[in-house]
């Protein structure tokens, strides 16, 4: 019933439905600009509110700018380990966190400086006992049966 039943019909229907799949192209250009902008303009440090009328070829430079400008790290070669690019994972992260928590400011400085610290050190421990924990606690003593984790961190396992 729909469909074209001679040559011109079908150009006819291209024809109009040229203008309804250029609108939804630019609508889905539009959209992934807009998430772009909101993802790159916090990474920039600079606010939303100031930024509301950025041209598209700005967010892509700023967004190009913000890639060129990211340490450049090699892929792991095909023979190393998982565990390998896990703990350089790991470390790249740790880095990065030692970067930005100081200058966002949230937390109080001393509380930091453990919470990095606290990273750091874990992520080179291989049993859930021997990590240490951010709140401090007793020792426990040797001869007590073995019993939850610390109360003081939370852990899925």
């Amino acid at each position: 019933m729909g469909l074209p039943r001679r040559e011109g019909d079908a150009a006819e229907l291209r024809k109009s439905l040229k203008p309804l799949l250029e609108k939804r192209r630019r609508a889905r250009i539009n959209d992934s600009l807009s998430q772009l902008k909101g993802l790159i303009l916090p990474l920039l440090g600079r606010e939303n509110s100031r930024y509301s009328k950025l041209e598209k070829a700005d967010i892509l430079e700023m967004t190009v700018h913000f890639l060129q400008e990211l340490p450049a790290s090699p892929c792991p070669a095909a023979a190393s380990a998982p565990t390998d690019s896990y703990q350089e994972g790991y470390r790249a992260c740790v880095a990065r966190l030692a970067h930005e928590l100081p200058a966002c400011g949230v937390l109080e400085p001393a509380l930091s400086a453990r919470l990095l610290e606290h990273l750091r050190r874990s992520a080179f421990c291989t049993t859930p006992d021997a990590r240490p924990s951010l709140s401090p606690s007793p020792p426990a003593p040797a001869s007590s049966p073995p019993g939850p984790p610390s109360a003081g961190l939370w852990r899925p396992w």
